[in-house]
């Protein structure tokens, strides 16, 4: 067992002089000088994050979202590889009979910010230009970013997609070793403040980690090529699992409902609405500051300008501090694979990293909103004295350190021994979390209990309210209805008039109908 720990002690260290490579130094900030706003903020975000002011690139651009491939040309890919020429940025060989090629590369990311247009339309007969077949050979339509992120291949060839090298990695960026390749991510949405917001959370939230719950939304493929999009989504709560972050995995055919409790909200993964919806749309809802939500959508991020638009924006707009999304039609195939952002994150890559690394496209239709440098949970990879780890409890951590502590038990370990340690600590998340575990392995009678102690341990109205649902559940799949029934009017008279209290009624008014439909002998509870 000390050898196991030193050994997990030697990989945490190592994995985190890894993670540390990724810096400033090797980062522009690239704003639109036509923008009093972005030249605002792109020196806030330099400030914040330590960036030399050589390092941020002003062009003179359109304000518009969307702009004519000839003005990309113009205005933003010419512009900008003299300047990558002109501060040495780039080391290129050049010939008179083929293009430039990259030999070597100081900069590896690029913050674009809010001002600079988002979107390239398609256009028809452009010059060098070899369209390909299928739907997607003939798409010359992208997002500014992700042909940023191909700066350096000084390509004319502008319909299609060209495959990601760096997606599936493992590496960080700096070792990677393709100096053509840039991570081109978006510090934007409807209004500066959320902008400042986004900068600032992702700063503050790295240096004490990521806590919260996350909530999966799956169960809407509906079968044939959507089955892709459902099994990336069925692979990240065991992820999560392994790292104690407690995770609500829906698997109903309709997205989480307007009245539902989601609270703690650290990491939401979603589909397939048109736009935003559920409980996002509460007004008092709000993510906790650094949360990564993201929806899939064919155009999710059509436009960044609207808070009620798609999904992107308002995601940002109730708090989130990162987000992926797409500008055009995608096609789901070549989105990004959410299991492989979830896994890059924990292990404490850059946002820009794990971005880059789960999708398989470029030159295509993604962009990435947040801070590209910003690392969720770096700190999980350092080791922290015991004075200050004595200091930072919460039952967010204590869950996390004993998963990572546990991890490689059996269920049967490391179950029993989680309620356990959590009945002690009172701890409500991650009791809940045991319980959600047990009820989807069918132990509902384990379940039941689990649920019944979190109920005891949380204060909160909307806490409390989301695990009498889902102990109602565990009792009507056991065949005892009249339980469920008793436990949501129990909760009902304590809490009338909570959001959730509609949700509840109506949970109530199917079992009810279900019982007056059943014979007796399947009715008692």
């Amino acid at each position: 067992m000390k050898c196991q720990s030193f050994l997990l002690l030697v990989l945490m260290l190592m994995l985190d002089a890894r993670a540390e490579q990724p810096s400033a130094q090797s980062t522009i900030v690239l704003y639109n000088k036509v923008a009093p706003d972005s030249v605002e903020l792109a020196k806030f975000y330099a400030e914040q994050r330590g960036i030399a002011a050589d390092h941020l690139a002003g062009l003179n651009c359109s304000t518009e979202e969307e702009i004519s491939r000839e003005e990309y040309n113009t205005t933003i890919a010419g512009p900008l590889r003299e300047i990558f020429k002109q501060r040495h940025w780039w080391m290129l060989s050049e010939s008179t009979d083929k293009p430039p090629a990259i030999t070597s590369s100081e900069i590896h990311f690029v913050a674009v910010i809010k001002g600079m247009p988002l979107k390239i339309r398609s256009t028809t007969d452009y010059p060098g230009d070899q369209p390909g077949p299928g739907p997607t050979g003939k798409r010359n339509n992208a997002s500014v970013d992700s042909e940023l992120a191909l700066l350096g291949l000084y390509s004319p060839h502008i319909s299609g997609f060209v495959s990601n090298p760096y997606f599936q990695s493992f590496r960080a960026i700096n070792d990677f070793g393709n100096p053509a390749l840039l991570l081109v991510c978006r510090l934007d949405a409807p209004d500066v403040a959320m902008v400042r917001n986004m900068i600032i959370d992702a700063i503050v939230t790295e240096k004490k980690a990521l806590w919260g719950r996350a909530y999966v939304d799956g169960g809407h493929s509906g079968g044939g090529a959507r089955d892709l999009g459902e099994q990336w989504l069925s692979e990240i709560p065991g992820q999560l699992h392994k790292v104690g972050v407690p995770v609500i995995y829906d698997e109903s055919p309709e997205i989480f409902p307007a009245g539902y409790p989601m609270t703690d909200c650290a990491l939401y993964y979603g589909w397939y609405a048109e736009k935003m919806a559920g409980p996002f749309t509460r007004p008092d809802f709000h993510f906790v500051p650094g949360a990564i939500a993201v929806h899939i959508h064919s155009y999710s991020a059509n436009t960044l300008r609207d808070a009620n638009a798609n999904w992107v924006a308002p995601l940002i707009s109730k708090g989130a501090a990162a987000s992926l999304g797409y500008v055009y039609e995608p096609f789901l195939q070549l989105t990004s694979r959410l299991d492989t952002f979830n896994d890059r994150l924990l292990h404490g890559f850059t946002f820009a990293e794990s971005a880059y690394m789960s999708i398989p496209a470029l030159s295509w239709m993604s962009v990435m909103v947040g801070d590209p440098l910003y690392r969720p949970y770096a700190t999980w990879l350092q080791v922290e004295p015991k004075s200050e780890a004595a200091k930072n409890t919460s039952n967010w951590k204590t869950y996390h350190e004993f998963a990572v502590k546990n991890t490689t038990r059996p269920a049967t370990e490391f179950r029993p021994l989680a309620r356990r340690t959590a009945s002690e600590t009172r701890n409500g998340p991650m009791i809940e979390d045991i319980g959600l575990m047990e009820a989807r392995d069918g132990n509902l009678s384990a379940a039941t209990d689990c649920f019944r102690q979190a109920r005891t341990f949380y204060s909160s109205h909307d806490d409390v309210l989301r695990v009498v649902l889902e102990e109602a559940d565990a009792w009507v799949k056991q065949s005892k209805p009249k339980r469920a029934v008793d436990l949501i009017r129990s909760a009902l008279r304590t809490a009338p008039d909570a959001p959730a209290a509609p949700l509840l009624r109506k949970f109530e008014e199917d079992v009810e109908r279900a019982i007056s439909q059943d014979t007796p002998s399947d009715s008692r509870g």
